[in-house]
């Protein structure tokens, strides 16, 4: 389809600022929303938000992370092959709850108010999460059900008021069979300050045993349900995020891109600030969120990876963040 000419995503601005890089450092208020450009947050130092910054879900911002923690296995064991070589992990409670607190320091310190989240095993896992991560007090599990799943979730700081799932629909690869969503494409709507916020979560198939035919299947019907849901709610601020396994310039990227109907909000940040996950050595861009024509806009420059060396918070991949505006009276020229 053609973009809507109110598009709002306005990535023709110059582009500025530093790459932005937390440790942990949970101790900014998490009210505020720093101007895009505050510099880096470094073992604990933290820079002091600008005194005019607006509090959280006011004068119509919002930031949203999408975060793939690194398989968070509760301390139950599902499959009854669990630790060493097997895929499912059993964690002692003292090793789990030391990840999850890791883990929640690192969400805390992203000064998010909605984060996308893949790889949580259950609802245990979910649960202690939001235990640690103060002011989160909506959470959501895209659960599949499969034993030892490794799924997608939402935390919110404001009230869920709707939601929706996709993985029983079939989805089909370029060449004609069919084919479901890997994990859960997970939709979530928000009531953020009396504005109406669209999250997808979502996690793409990774390229083990690689199925590339299944992910540019997952990119092509995410788009088509993105772009309905954001026609469906036209004044709604939507947003598709998560760890999509595959860098710009792909097939299944381009898939979301295609006739300009989502924006991928980094392609206005340079691809030495973009990567997310180092592989085989090569610094690659797999975590995404991507911008769907309607309601609000991403503020230009504000998009960030959130990272401690190669990965963050004990995950082996970078967060990525980015500010929105709300609202349609911001889509008027």
């Amino acid at each position: 389809m053609s973009p809507s000419p109110r598009l709002p995503f306005r990535s023709s601005l110059a582009l500025s600022g530093l790459l932005l890089a937390f440790a942990g450092c949970d101790g900014r208020p998490s009210q505020s929303l720093p101007p895009p450009d505050a510099g880096a947050c470094v073992s604990g130092t933290c820079p002091v938000p600008d005194s005019g910054t607006p509090p959280e879900g006011s004068a119509g911002r919002v930031r949203i992370a999408a975060y793939n923690v690194h398989r968070l296995f509760d301390t139950v064991c599902d499959s009854g092959s669990c630790g060493g070589s097997n895929y499912e992990e059993l964690p002692t409670v003292a090793e789990f709850e030391q990840q999850a607190e890791r883990l929640a320091r690192a969400i805390t310190a992203l000064d998010a108010e909605v984060v996308m989240l893949e790889e949580i095993e259950t609802q245990a896992s979910l649960d202690e999460l939001q235990r640690r991560t103060p002011g989160f007090g909506y959470a959501q599990l895209g659960e599949i059900g499969t034993v030892a799943s490794v799924d997608v979730a939402v935390l919110s700081k404001h009230p869920i008021i709707d939601v929706r799932r996709h993985r029983d629909r079939y989805i089909f690869r370029p060449d004609g069979s069919a084919t479901r969503f890997s994990r859960e494409l997970l939709e979530v709507h928000l009531n953020v300050s009396g504005a109406e916020v669209i999250v997808f979560a979502a996690h793409f198939r990774s390229k083990v045993d690689d199925d590339a035919g299944r992910r540019i299947a997952e990119a092509t019907a995410s788009q088509q349900i993105v772009v309905d849901v954001a026609k469906s709610f036209p004044d709604a601020l939507v947003v598709l995020g998560g760890d999509l396994n595959d860098v710009p310039g792909s097939e299944a990227l381009n898939a979301l891109e295609r006739d300009g109907a989502l924006l991928r909000v980094a392609s206005d940040r340079p691809s030495t600030e973009t990567w997310t996950y180092v592989y085989s050595n090569q610094r690659q861009a797999i975590d995404h969120l991507f911008l769907a024509a309607g309601g609000g806009a991403y503020v230009p420059g504000s998009f960030r990876v959130a990272r401690e060396g190669n990965g963050y918070g004990g995950s082996d991949h970078g967060a990525v963040m980015a500010d929105f505006h709300l609202g349609p009276a911001l889509n008027t020229p």
